[in-house]
């Protein structure tokens, strides 16, 4: 009878976890190792379909003309598309290179390689995916709107903090948001992390990408959606971030340690969320076209009322390395482009709940968000 009632009741257990957890996917397969970029044409061999279906590679144009670019296993009709990350990813960027890819060929790709920062690695992420889904990129702009699952895409970061390597989400600027393509189809096949392709990255880049994975931990830490999964990745990618940013490391040490950081950074709010800078950031992104790490820098350094310690940490690691942040960004603005700025952040209501909980309104106001981009 005992075996009975046991048996009756698991199935009301399991019905439970289903409701309350997620099945966030992973990416399956990665190599790390200093020189492990050499491994790629072997990666790609046995994904490669036929003669006629290539893989077109999107990177980053500061490589051109570099050893890098040589370096990249192209045969037969691979396509090398050289893009500028000087401006943030967007969804007609998007929709003209899937586009050009479907004009220049008559077969579908064997697959997209990314290889550059965050900017390069989330428009990887959106043409693999629009390749195979009909319609607009922005008409995917949410979470789980992405109906086939995306051509095969490998991602290769040449700049740390991120997190895009690892994560569900392609953050775009679409004609009226900025927001991300979140599914399950968005995670990249295949990274290759490769720290030696992070060396020549200038010191405020390197530090702008690196804060925004220690604020990815920041605010996974201190968020609401916080659990035992997310908590072991963030701690690690902030106790990374710690001996990049404030010890003595030799070089490749510190590239080593920071790539690692970004990677335990994304993994921790793949299964948790970020917050209040983050929200705060998109709107700067969309009015102003201000890039996401130095977004996130501007706005967490005035975050004090909710990440006391995370906000005295950034100070230091500042400090630290002599970086001084840009000022009266929002100086000029008037009060209908403050309200955009405002009708964005707000709008990301995942990020809200996790920073503050469901009753998030009763903290935040349209007053309160006004008041912060005023001190930028």
């Amino acid at each position: 009878m005992e075996l009975k009632r046991d048996i009756a009741a698991r199935p009301q257990v399991v019905n439970s976890v289903k409701n309350q957890f997620r099945n966030f996917p992973m990416v399956p397969r990665v190599v790390f190792g200093r020189g492990c970029f050499d491994q790629l044409g072997d990666i790609l061999i046995s994904r490669r379909q036929h003669s006629d279906a290539p893989f077109i590679f999107l990177v980053d144009d500061v490589f051109e003309g570099t050893e890098l670019v040589q370096r990249i296993p192209r045969i037969f009709n691979d396509q090398l598309i050289f893009i500028s990350a000087d401006r943030e990813p967007r969804t007609a960027q998007v929709d003209a290179l899937v586009k050009k890819i479907q004009n220049d060929f008559d077969d579908v790709p064997s697959g997209i390689v990314g290889i550059g920062g965050g900017t390069l690695l989330d428009l990887s992420k959106a043409v693999a995916i629009m390749l195979t889904n009909t319609g607009r990129a922005d008409e995917y702009q949410g979470w789980d709107l992405v109906n086939k699952p995306s051509l095969y895409h490998a991602g290769i970061p040449t700049i740390s903090g991120t997190g895009a390597e690892v994560s569900r989400t392609t953050v775009l600027l679409g004609p009226d948001k900025k927001l991300g393509i979140n599914s399950d189809y968005t995670t990249f096949d295949q990274v290759v992390l490769d720290p030696d392709l992070t060396q020549g990255v200038c010191k405020s880049q390197w530090f702008y990408t690196g804060m925004d994975c220690f604020i990815h931990c920041i605010e996974s830490l201190k968020g609401t959606y916080l659990n035992a999964f997310s908590q072991s990745y963030g701690e690690k990618a902030l106790e990374l971030c710690k001996e990049v940013f404030l010890e003595e490391l030799e070089p490749a040490e510190s590239r080593d340690k920071l790539m690692m950081a970004s990677w335990h950074g994304g993994m921790s709010i793949a299964y948790s969320q970020v917050g209040v800078a983050h929200a705060m950031s998109y709107g700067l992104g969309f009015l102003l076209g201000v890039r996401h790490g130095i977004g996130n820098c501007l706005v967490f350094q005035h975050l004090e009322e909710f990440y006391p310690e995370g906000v005295a940490l950034f100070d230091k690691m500042r400090q630290k390395h002599h970086i001084e942040l840009p000022t009266g960004i929002c100086a000029n603005l008037d009060d209908n482009e403050f309200d955009t700025m405002i009708s964005v952040a707000m709008g990301m209501v995942p990020l809200w709940e996790n920073a503050l909980g469901k009753d998030w309104r009763k903290v935040i106001t349209s007053e309160k968000l006004e008041a912060i981009y005023r001190k930028i």
